[in-house]
């Protein structure tokens, strides 16, 4: 039975709350620019990074990886914050952390500081990447969204694309500390615009503030019907109070969601697009090309990520979240597979050739950045209940950080190891694994409420059903 005679829906918001609610899901994606602004200036700064502190590529792997390990911890505590503090102030203390971590980057006189001060701005991504989506969700209508969440995705390739464009201008100079340290400036605006933000009326709910809950809806959907009935489910499913790892415990149902957002985080993380993103320059001097042209293709690596997410917006509530990691993970497995055939033996060997081996890559970030890139983030804040969303979330985010670790700290060694076309074979093996996982376990939640979605997870249904 199909999700359109079965489950329930709500219309979409007024023009005039649809806007309030497009600003402030614009505001709060914010947090997703500072991310993706932290990924991208790392790849341009390594080289330069090496050669003034004479480090090894073991070394320069915890560099880059410091920042995932500090992510990790900081999504860990994120649970018990974003429900202490509320979704708004996590943010802020977010977006705090970042401006520090930043400038300790940026000034650090030894490689020991410099990975402390990645693990510091790590802390402050884990705690965005946990509670901008779940803010998001919180308060978008269901009709958009995958959209809305989809926005976050869009930020982070966006702010990718600046630091590789931030890394171009300065690697003229090698000016490392530069690059490092200019990402500041979008932290403090980010904070400044937090002030805007109304707090999550799920939150509101969940610490007895009914009546401010309602006046921040009214502001998002502009119709007191529609208000009344989310207010209505929203009260009716917080009669028990968040209990998360209880319930983890005492119920196999929430087990299970639990464990697919995991696994659909360890599915992201293990495509391989992080490697390209921390790693670009390094893969393009493999490809033979020098300095300067790495560093532009690097840039055109940002740029395709961008423009990839805009066809990820464009299609998410249209096509459905499964048809499109189907897409993405074939995308995905075609384009590293054919990367690594033509990097056998080393350095493509004509000029045609090497610039065929960066097509396929490409095309194989635009397989990403279209599917699992931002459906990998609305399915995991979708598929877990009111009362252990925290705790789940919590958990997947962690994995997302613990598998981007090891994705960061690992590359280079596959790389001297296994071989270049051994290590993209690898990845795109594992992209066709994902297609698989994705048939036997994941569901459709394409215009699907939230409340819909628990209630079938908590009756026992199969999680590749829940959305029906």
């Amino acid at each position: 039975m199909s999700s359109a005679t079965s489950a329930p829906h709500i219309s979409a918001a007024p023009a005039h709350g649809a806007s309030s609610i497009f600003v402030i899901g614009l505001l709060a994606s914010l947090a997703g620019l500072m991310f993706g602004l932290d990924i991208g200036v790392i790849s341009g700064a390594q080289s330069f990074i090496q050669k003034d502190f004479h480090i090894s590529d073991r070394t320069l792997e915890w560099v880059v990886s410091s920042m995932m390990a500090g992510a990790a911890m900081g999504a860990l505590g994120c649970s018990w914050l974003s429900a202490s503090l509320g979704r708004k102030r996590s943010l802020m203390l977010g977006g705090i952390l970042f401006v520090i971590g930043s400038l300790v980057c940026a000034l650090a006189p030894m490689p020991e500081v410099l990975i402390g001060g990645r693990f510091v701005l790590g802390i402050a991504i884990g705690i965005a990447s946990y509670t901008a989506p779940l803010y998001i969700a919180e308060i978008a209508p269901e009709a958009t969204r995958g959209r809305m969440i989809s926005t976050y995705q869009l930020m982070i390739t966006t702010g990718i694309l600046v630091a590789f464009l931030s890394d171009t201008a300065f690697s003229y100079q090698g000016s490392w500390r530069w690059m490092l340290g200019v990402i500041a400036i979008p932290g403090i605006l980010f904070l400044v615009g937090l002030f805007a933000l109304p707090d999550s009326p799920r939150w509101l709910m969940m610490r007895g503030q009914k009546e401010e809950a309602t006046r921040v809806l009214m502001r998002l959907r502009g119709d007191r019907r529609l208000v009344d009935k989310e207010v209505s489910e929203i009260a009716e499913q917080l009669k028990k109070p968040q209990v998360g790892f209880t319930l983890f415990k005492e119920n196999s149902h929430f087990r299970r969601s639990v464990w697919l957002g995991v696994l659909l985080q360890a599915m992201q993380q293990f495509t391989g697009m992080n490697v390209v993103m921390y790693y670009a320059p390094r893969i393009f001097q493999a490809m033979g090309y020098a300095t300067e042209a790495q560093m532009w293709f690097t840039a055109l690596v940002g740029l395709t990520n961008v423009l990839a997410t805009l066809i990820a917006m464009a299609v998410i509530d249209r096509w459905g979240r499964k048809p499109t990691l189907y897409t993405g993970f074939t995308v995905m497995a075609i384009g590293l597979g054919v990367v690594g055939f033509m990097m056998m033996g080393g350095a493509p060997k004509s000029h045609d050739m090497q610039l065929f081996t960066v097509i396929m890559l490409l095309v194989f970030i635009v397989g990403f950045a279209m599917s699992a890139g931002p459906l990998i983030w609305t399915l995991c804040s979708e598929i877990q209940p009111l009362k252990g969303r925290d705790f789940g979330i919590a958990a997947s985010t962690f994995t997302n950080w613990i598998t981007n670790m090891i994705v960061g700290a690992t590359f280079l060694s596959l790389l001297n190891g296994l071989g270049t076309s051994q290590t993209f074979w690898l990845y795109g093996g594992l992209n066709a694994v994902f297609l698989i996982l994705t048939f036997l376990l994941v569901p459709e939640t394409k215009g699907v409420t939230l409340e819909h979605i628990e209630s079938r997870l908590m009756a026992g249904e199969k999680l590749r059903d829940i959305g029906q």
